[in-house]
């Protein structure tokens, strides 16, 4: 008798470095992974940098439809790493998951980094264009899949729109952080909302929505501020590793909270 394959990893290896600053980047609602692969090559070039893809796009999987359920399983992951990553990334709801695990790290050791590309803390579902431009995106998500694969695509992007709707993001961290926040309506009050979590707050602006923050024309400017942050991060960051003193040319990233 055959014996079963073992389950597909959630966690994937993306670049095998030495560096500093070590990464994860955290799938967004839909579960994958490949909008990354340009930042990952950018994250690559400070150290190791690994993804987490979601459960349920694959044969024999569930998708999750909550953030703490999520969260739980994902720090189990990354406890299984063999560095403890530096820099935490993820769009929307990548960016949220994020957060959660930055705060859990932070209760038995240094914070790590985190890097939110149009994430909020708070989802106004409700919203009927919010909802409507959400289900939309799910559906010309799916559109180049076919059968049981855009079926499990569509079940999980609908879970995770379901995590999102309920979720609320409570909790404070004392991580570094940079928000890529998108143009809209909506970015005054998303950037208020990290503002009250978020004591080293950097704001960065793109000119574009939010379902176009990896198309070629926003993606330049995306990639200038991550590695703005990054290298500024792991000056400070190197710098308490050798206990030389904050000044001359190491920039404290929690006082960077201008926009541009």
């Amino acid at each position: 008798m055959t014996a079963a394959a073992p389950p597909a990893p959630l966690l994937i290896p993306l670049a095998r470095r030495t560096g500093p600053l070590p990464a994860v980047l955290i799938h967004p609602a839909g579960g994958g992974l490949s909008q990354y692969l340009t930042l990952a090559g950018r994250l690559a070039r400070h150290g190791s940098v690994h993804g987490i893809r979601a459960a349920g796009l694959l044969p024999g999987e569930e998708p999750q439809d909550s953030v703490t359920a999520m969260t739980d399983d994902y720090l189990r992951l990354i406890a299984g790493l063999p560095e403890r990553p530096r820099v935490l990334v993820g769009w929307s709801l990548g960016g949220v998951l994020a957060w959660e695990l930055a705060a859990r790290l932070a209760e038995d050791g240094p914070a790590p980094a985190v890097v939110l590309v149009d994430s909020f803390a708070a989802l106004d579902a409700a919203d009927d264009g919010v909802r409507a431009g959400v289900l939309a995106e799910i559906e010309r998500s799916v559109s180049t899949l076919s059968g049981q694969d855009a079926d499990r695509a569509r079940a999980t992007a609908h879970a995770h729109f379901t995590a999102s709707a309920a979720h609320r993001t409570r909790v404070r961290c004392a991580a570094p952080v940079l928000l890529v926040a998108c143009a809209g309506s909506r970015r005054e009050q998303q950037v208020a909302h990290w503002r009250e979590l978020a004591d080293r707050l950097t704001v960065r602006d793109l000119d574009c929505g939010h379902f176009e923050v990896f198309d070629p024309g926003p993606q330049p400017a995306l990639l200038g501020h991550l590695d703005a942050f990054l290298e500024t991060f792991r000056d400070a960051f190197l710098a308490e590793l050798v206990d030389l003193p904050r000044g001359g040319s190491l920039v404290d990233v929690s006082r960077e909270e201008t926009t541009s």
